[in-house]
């Protein structure tokens, strides 16, 4: 983290009352950390939009096991992608429905396609796809966009 900066921002009052409510009820101890969640939650989302960008995240899925084939379906799609794919936890909810997440690390335009792949398998009754980034590559982005404000000497690294 580098040098803190304060900043001030003007709200509406009756936002601002809703808001520490809710960060309340969160548990923040504080407005800034709050802010800074949800700064970091837009740079990740900035982030995760581009397909090329090298992500983490997890497929939750939710399915009825006595679907015909589905089994089957969910894990040769696994294997197709199995560069995808770091790992795979499977839970049995009741007699019916198993609840599959796993953790999948890529670029983010394969590991959408891969998980809207699997949410739209014939038996799978909900799924989601959560993506992020290591906060390093938030870093590497800064580092980015400051290559282009001004020239100097020293190098940046870039991921392919």
């Amino acid at each position: 983290m580098g040098e803190l900066s304060r900043i001030g921002i003007a709200l509406d009052s009756d936002l601002l009352e809703r808001f520490d409510h809710s960060i309340e009820k969160s548990g923040y101890t504080n407005r800034s950390e709050a802010f800074r969640d949800l700064i970091r939650d837009r740079l990740v989302r900035e982030a995760t939009a581009s397909p090329a960008a090298t992500v983490v995240g997890t497929v939750t899925l939710i399915f009825n096991h006595h679907a015909h084939g589905i089994t089957e379906r969910l894990t040769e799609a696994q294997h197709a992608h199995h560069d995808l794919v770091v790992s795979t936890s499977h839970a049995h909810l009741d007699h019916d429905s198993c609840l599959e997440v796993l953790i999948v690390h890529g670029k983010a335009g394969r590991v959408q396609h891969f998980a809207d792949i699997l949410i739209g398998l014939k038996g799978v009754q909900h799924g989601r796809l959560v993506m992020t980034v290591p906060t390093h590559a938030l870093d590497a982005a800064d580092e980015h966009t400051h290559e282009h404000e001004h020239s100097h000497d020293h190098p940046h690294k870039h991921s392919s």
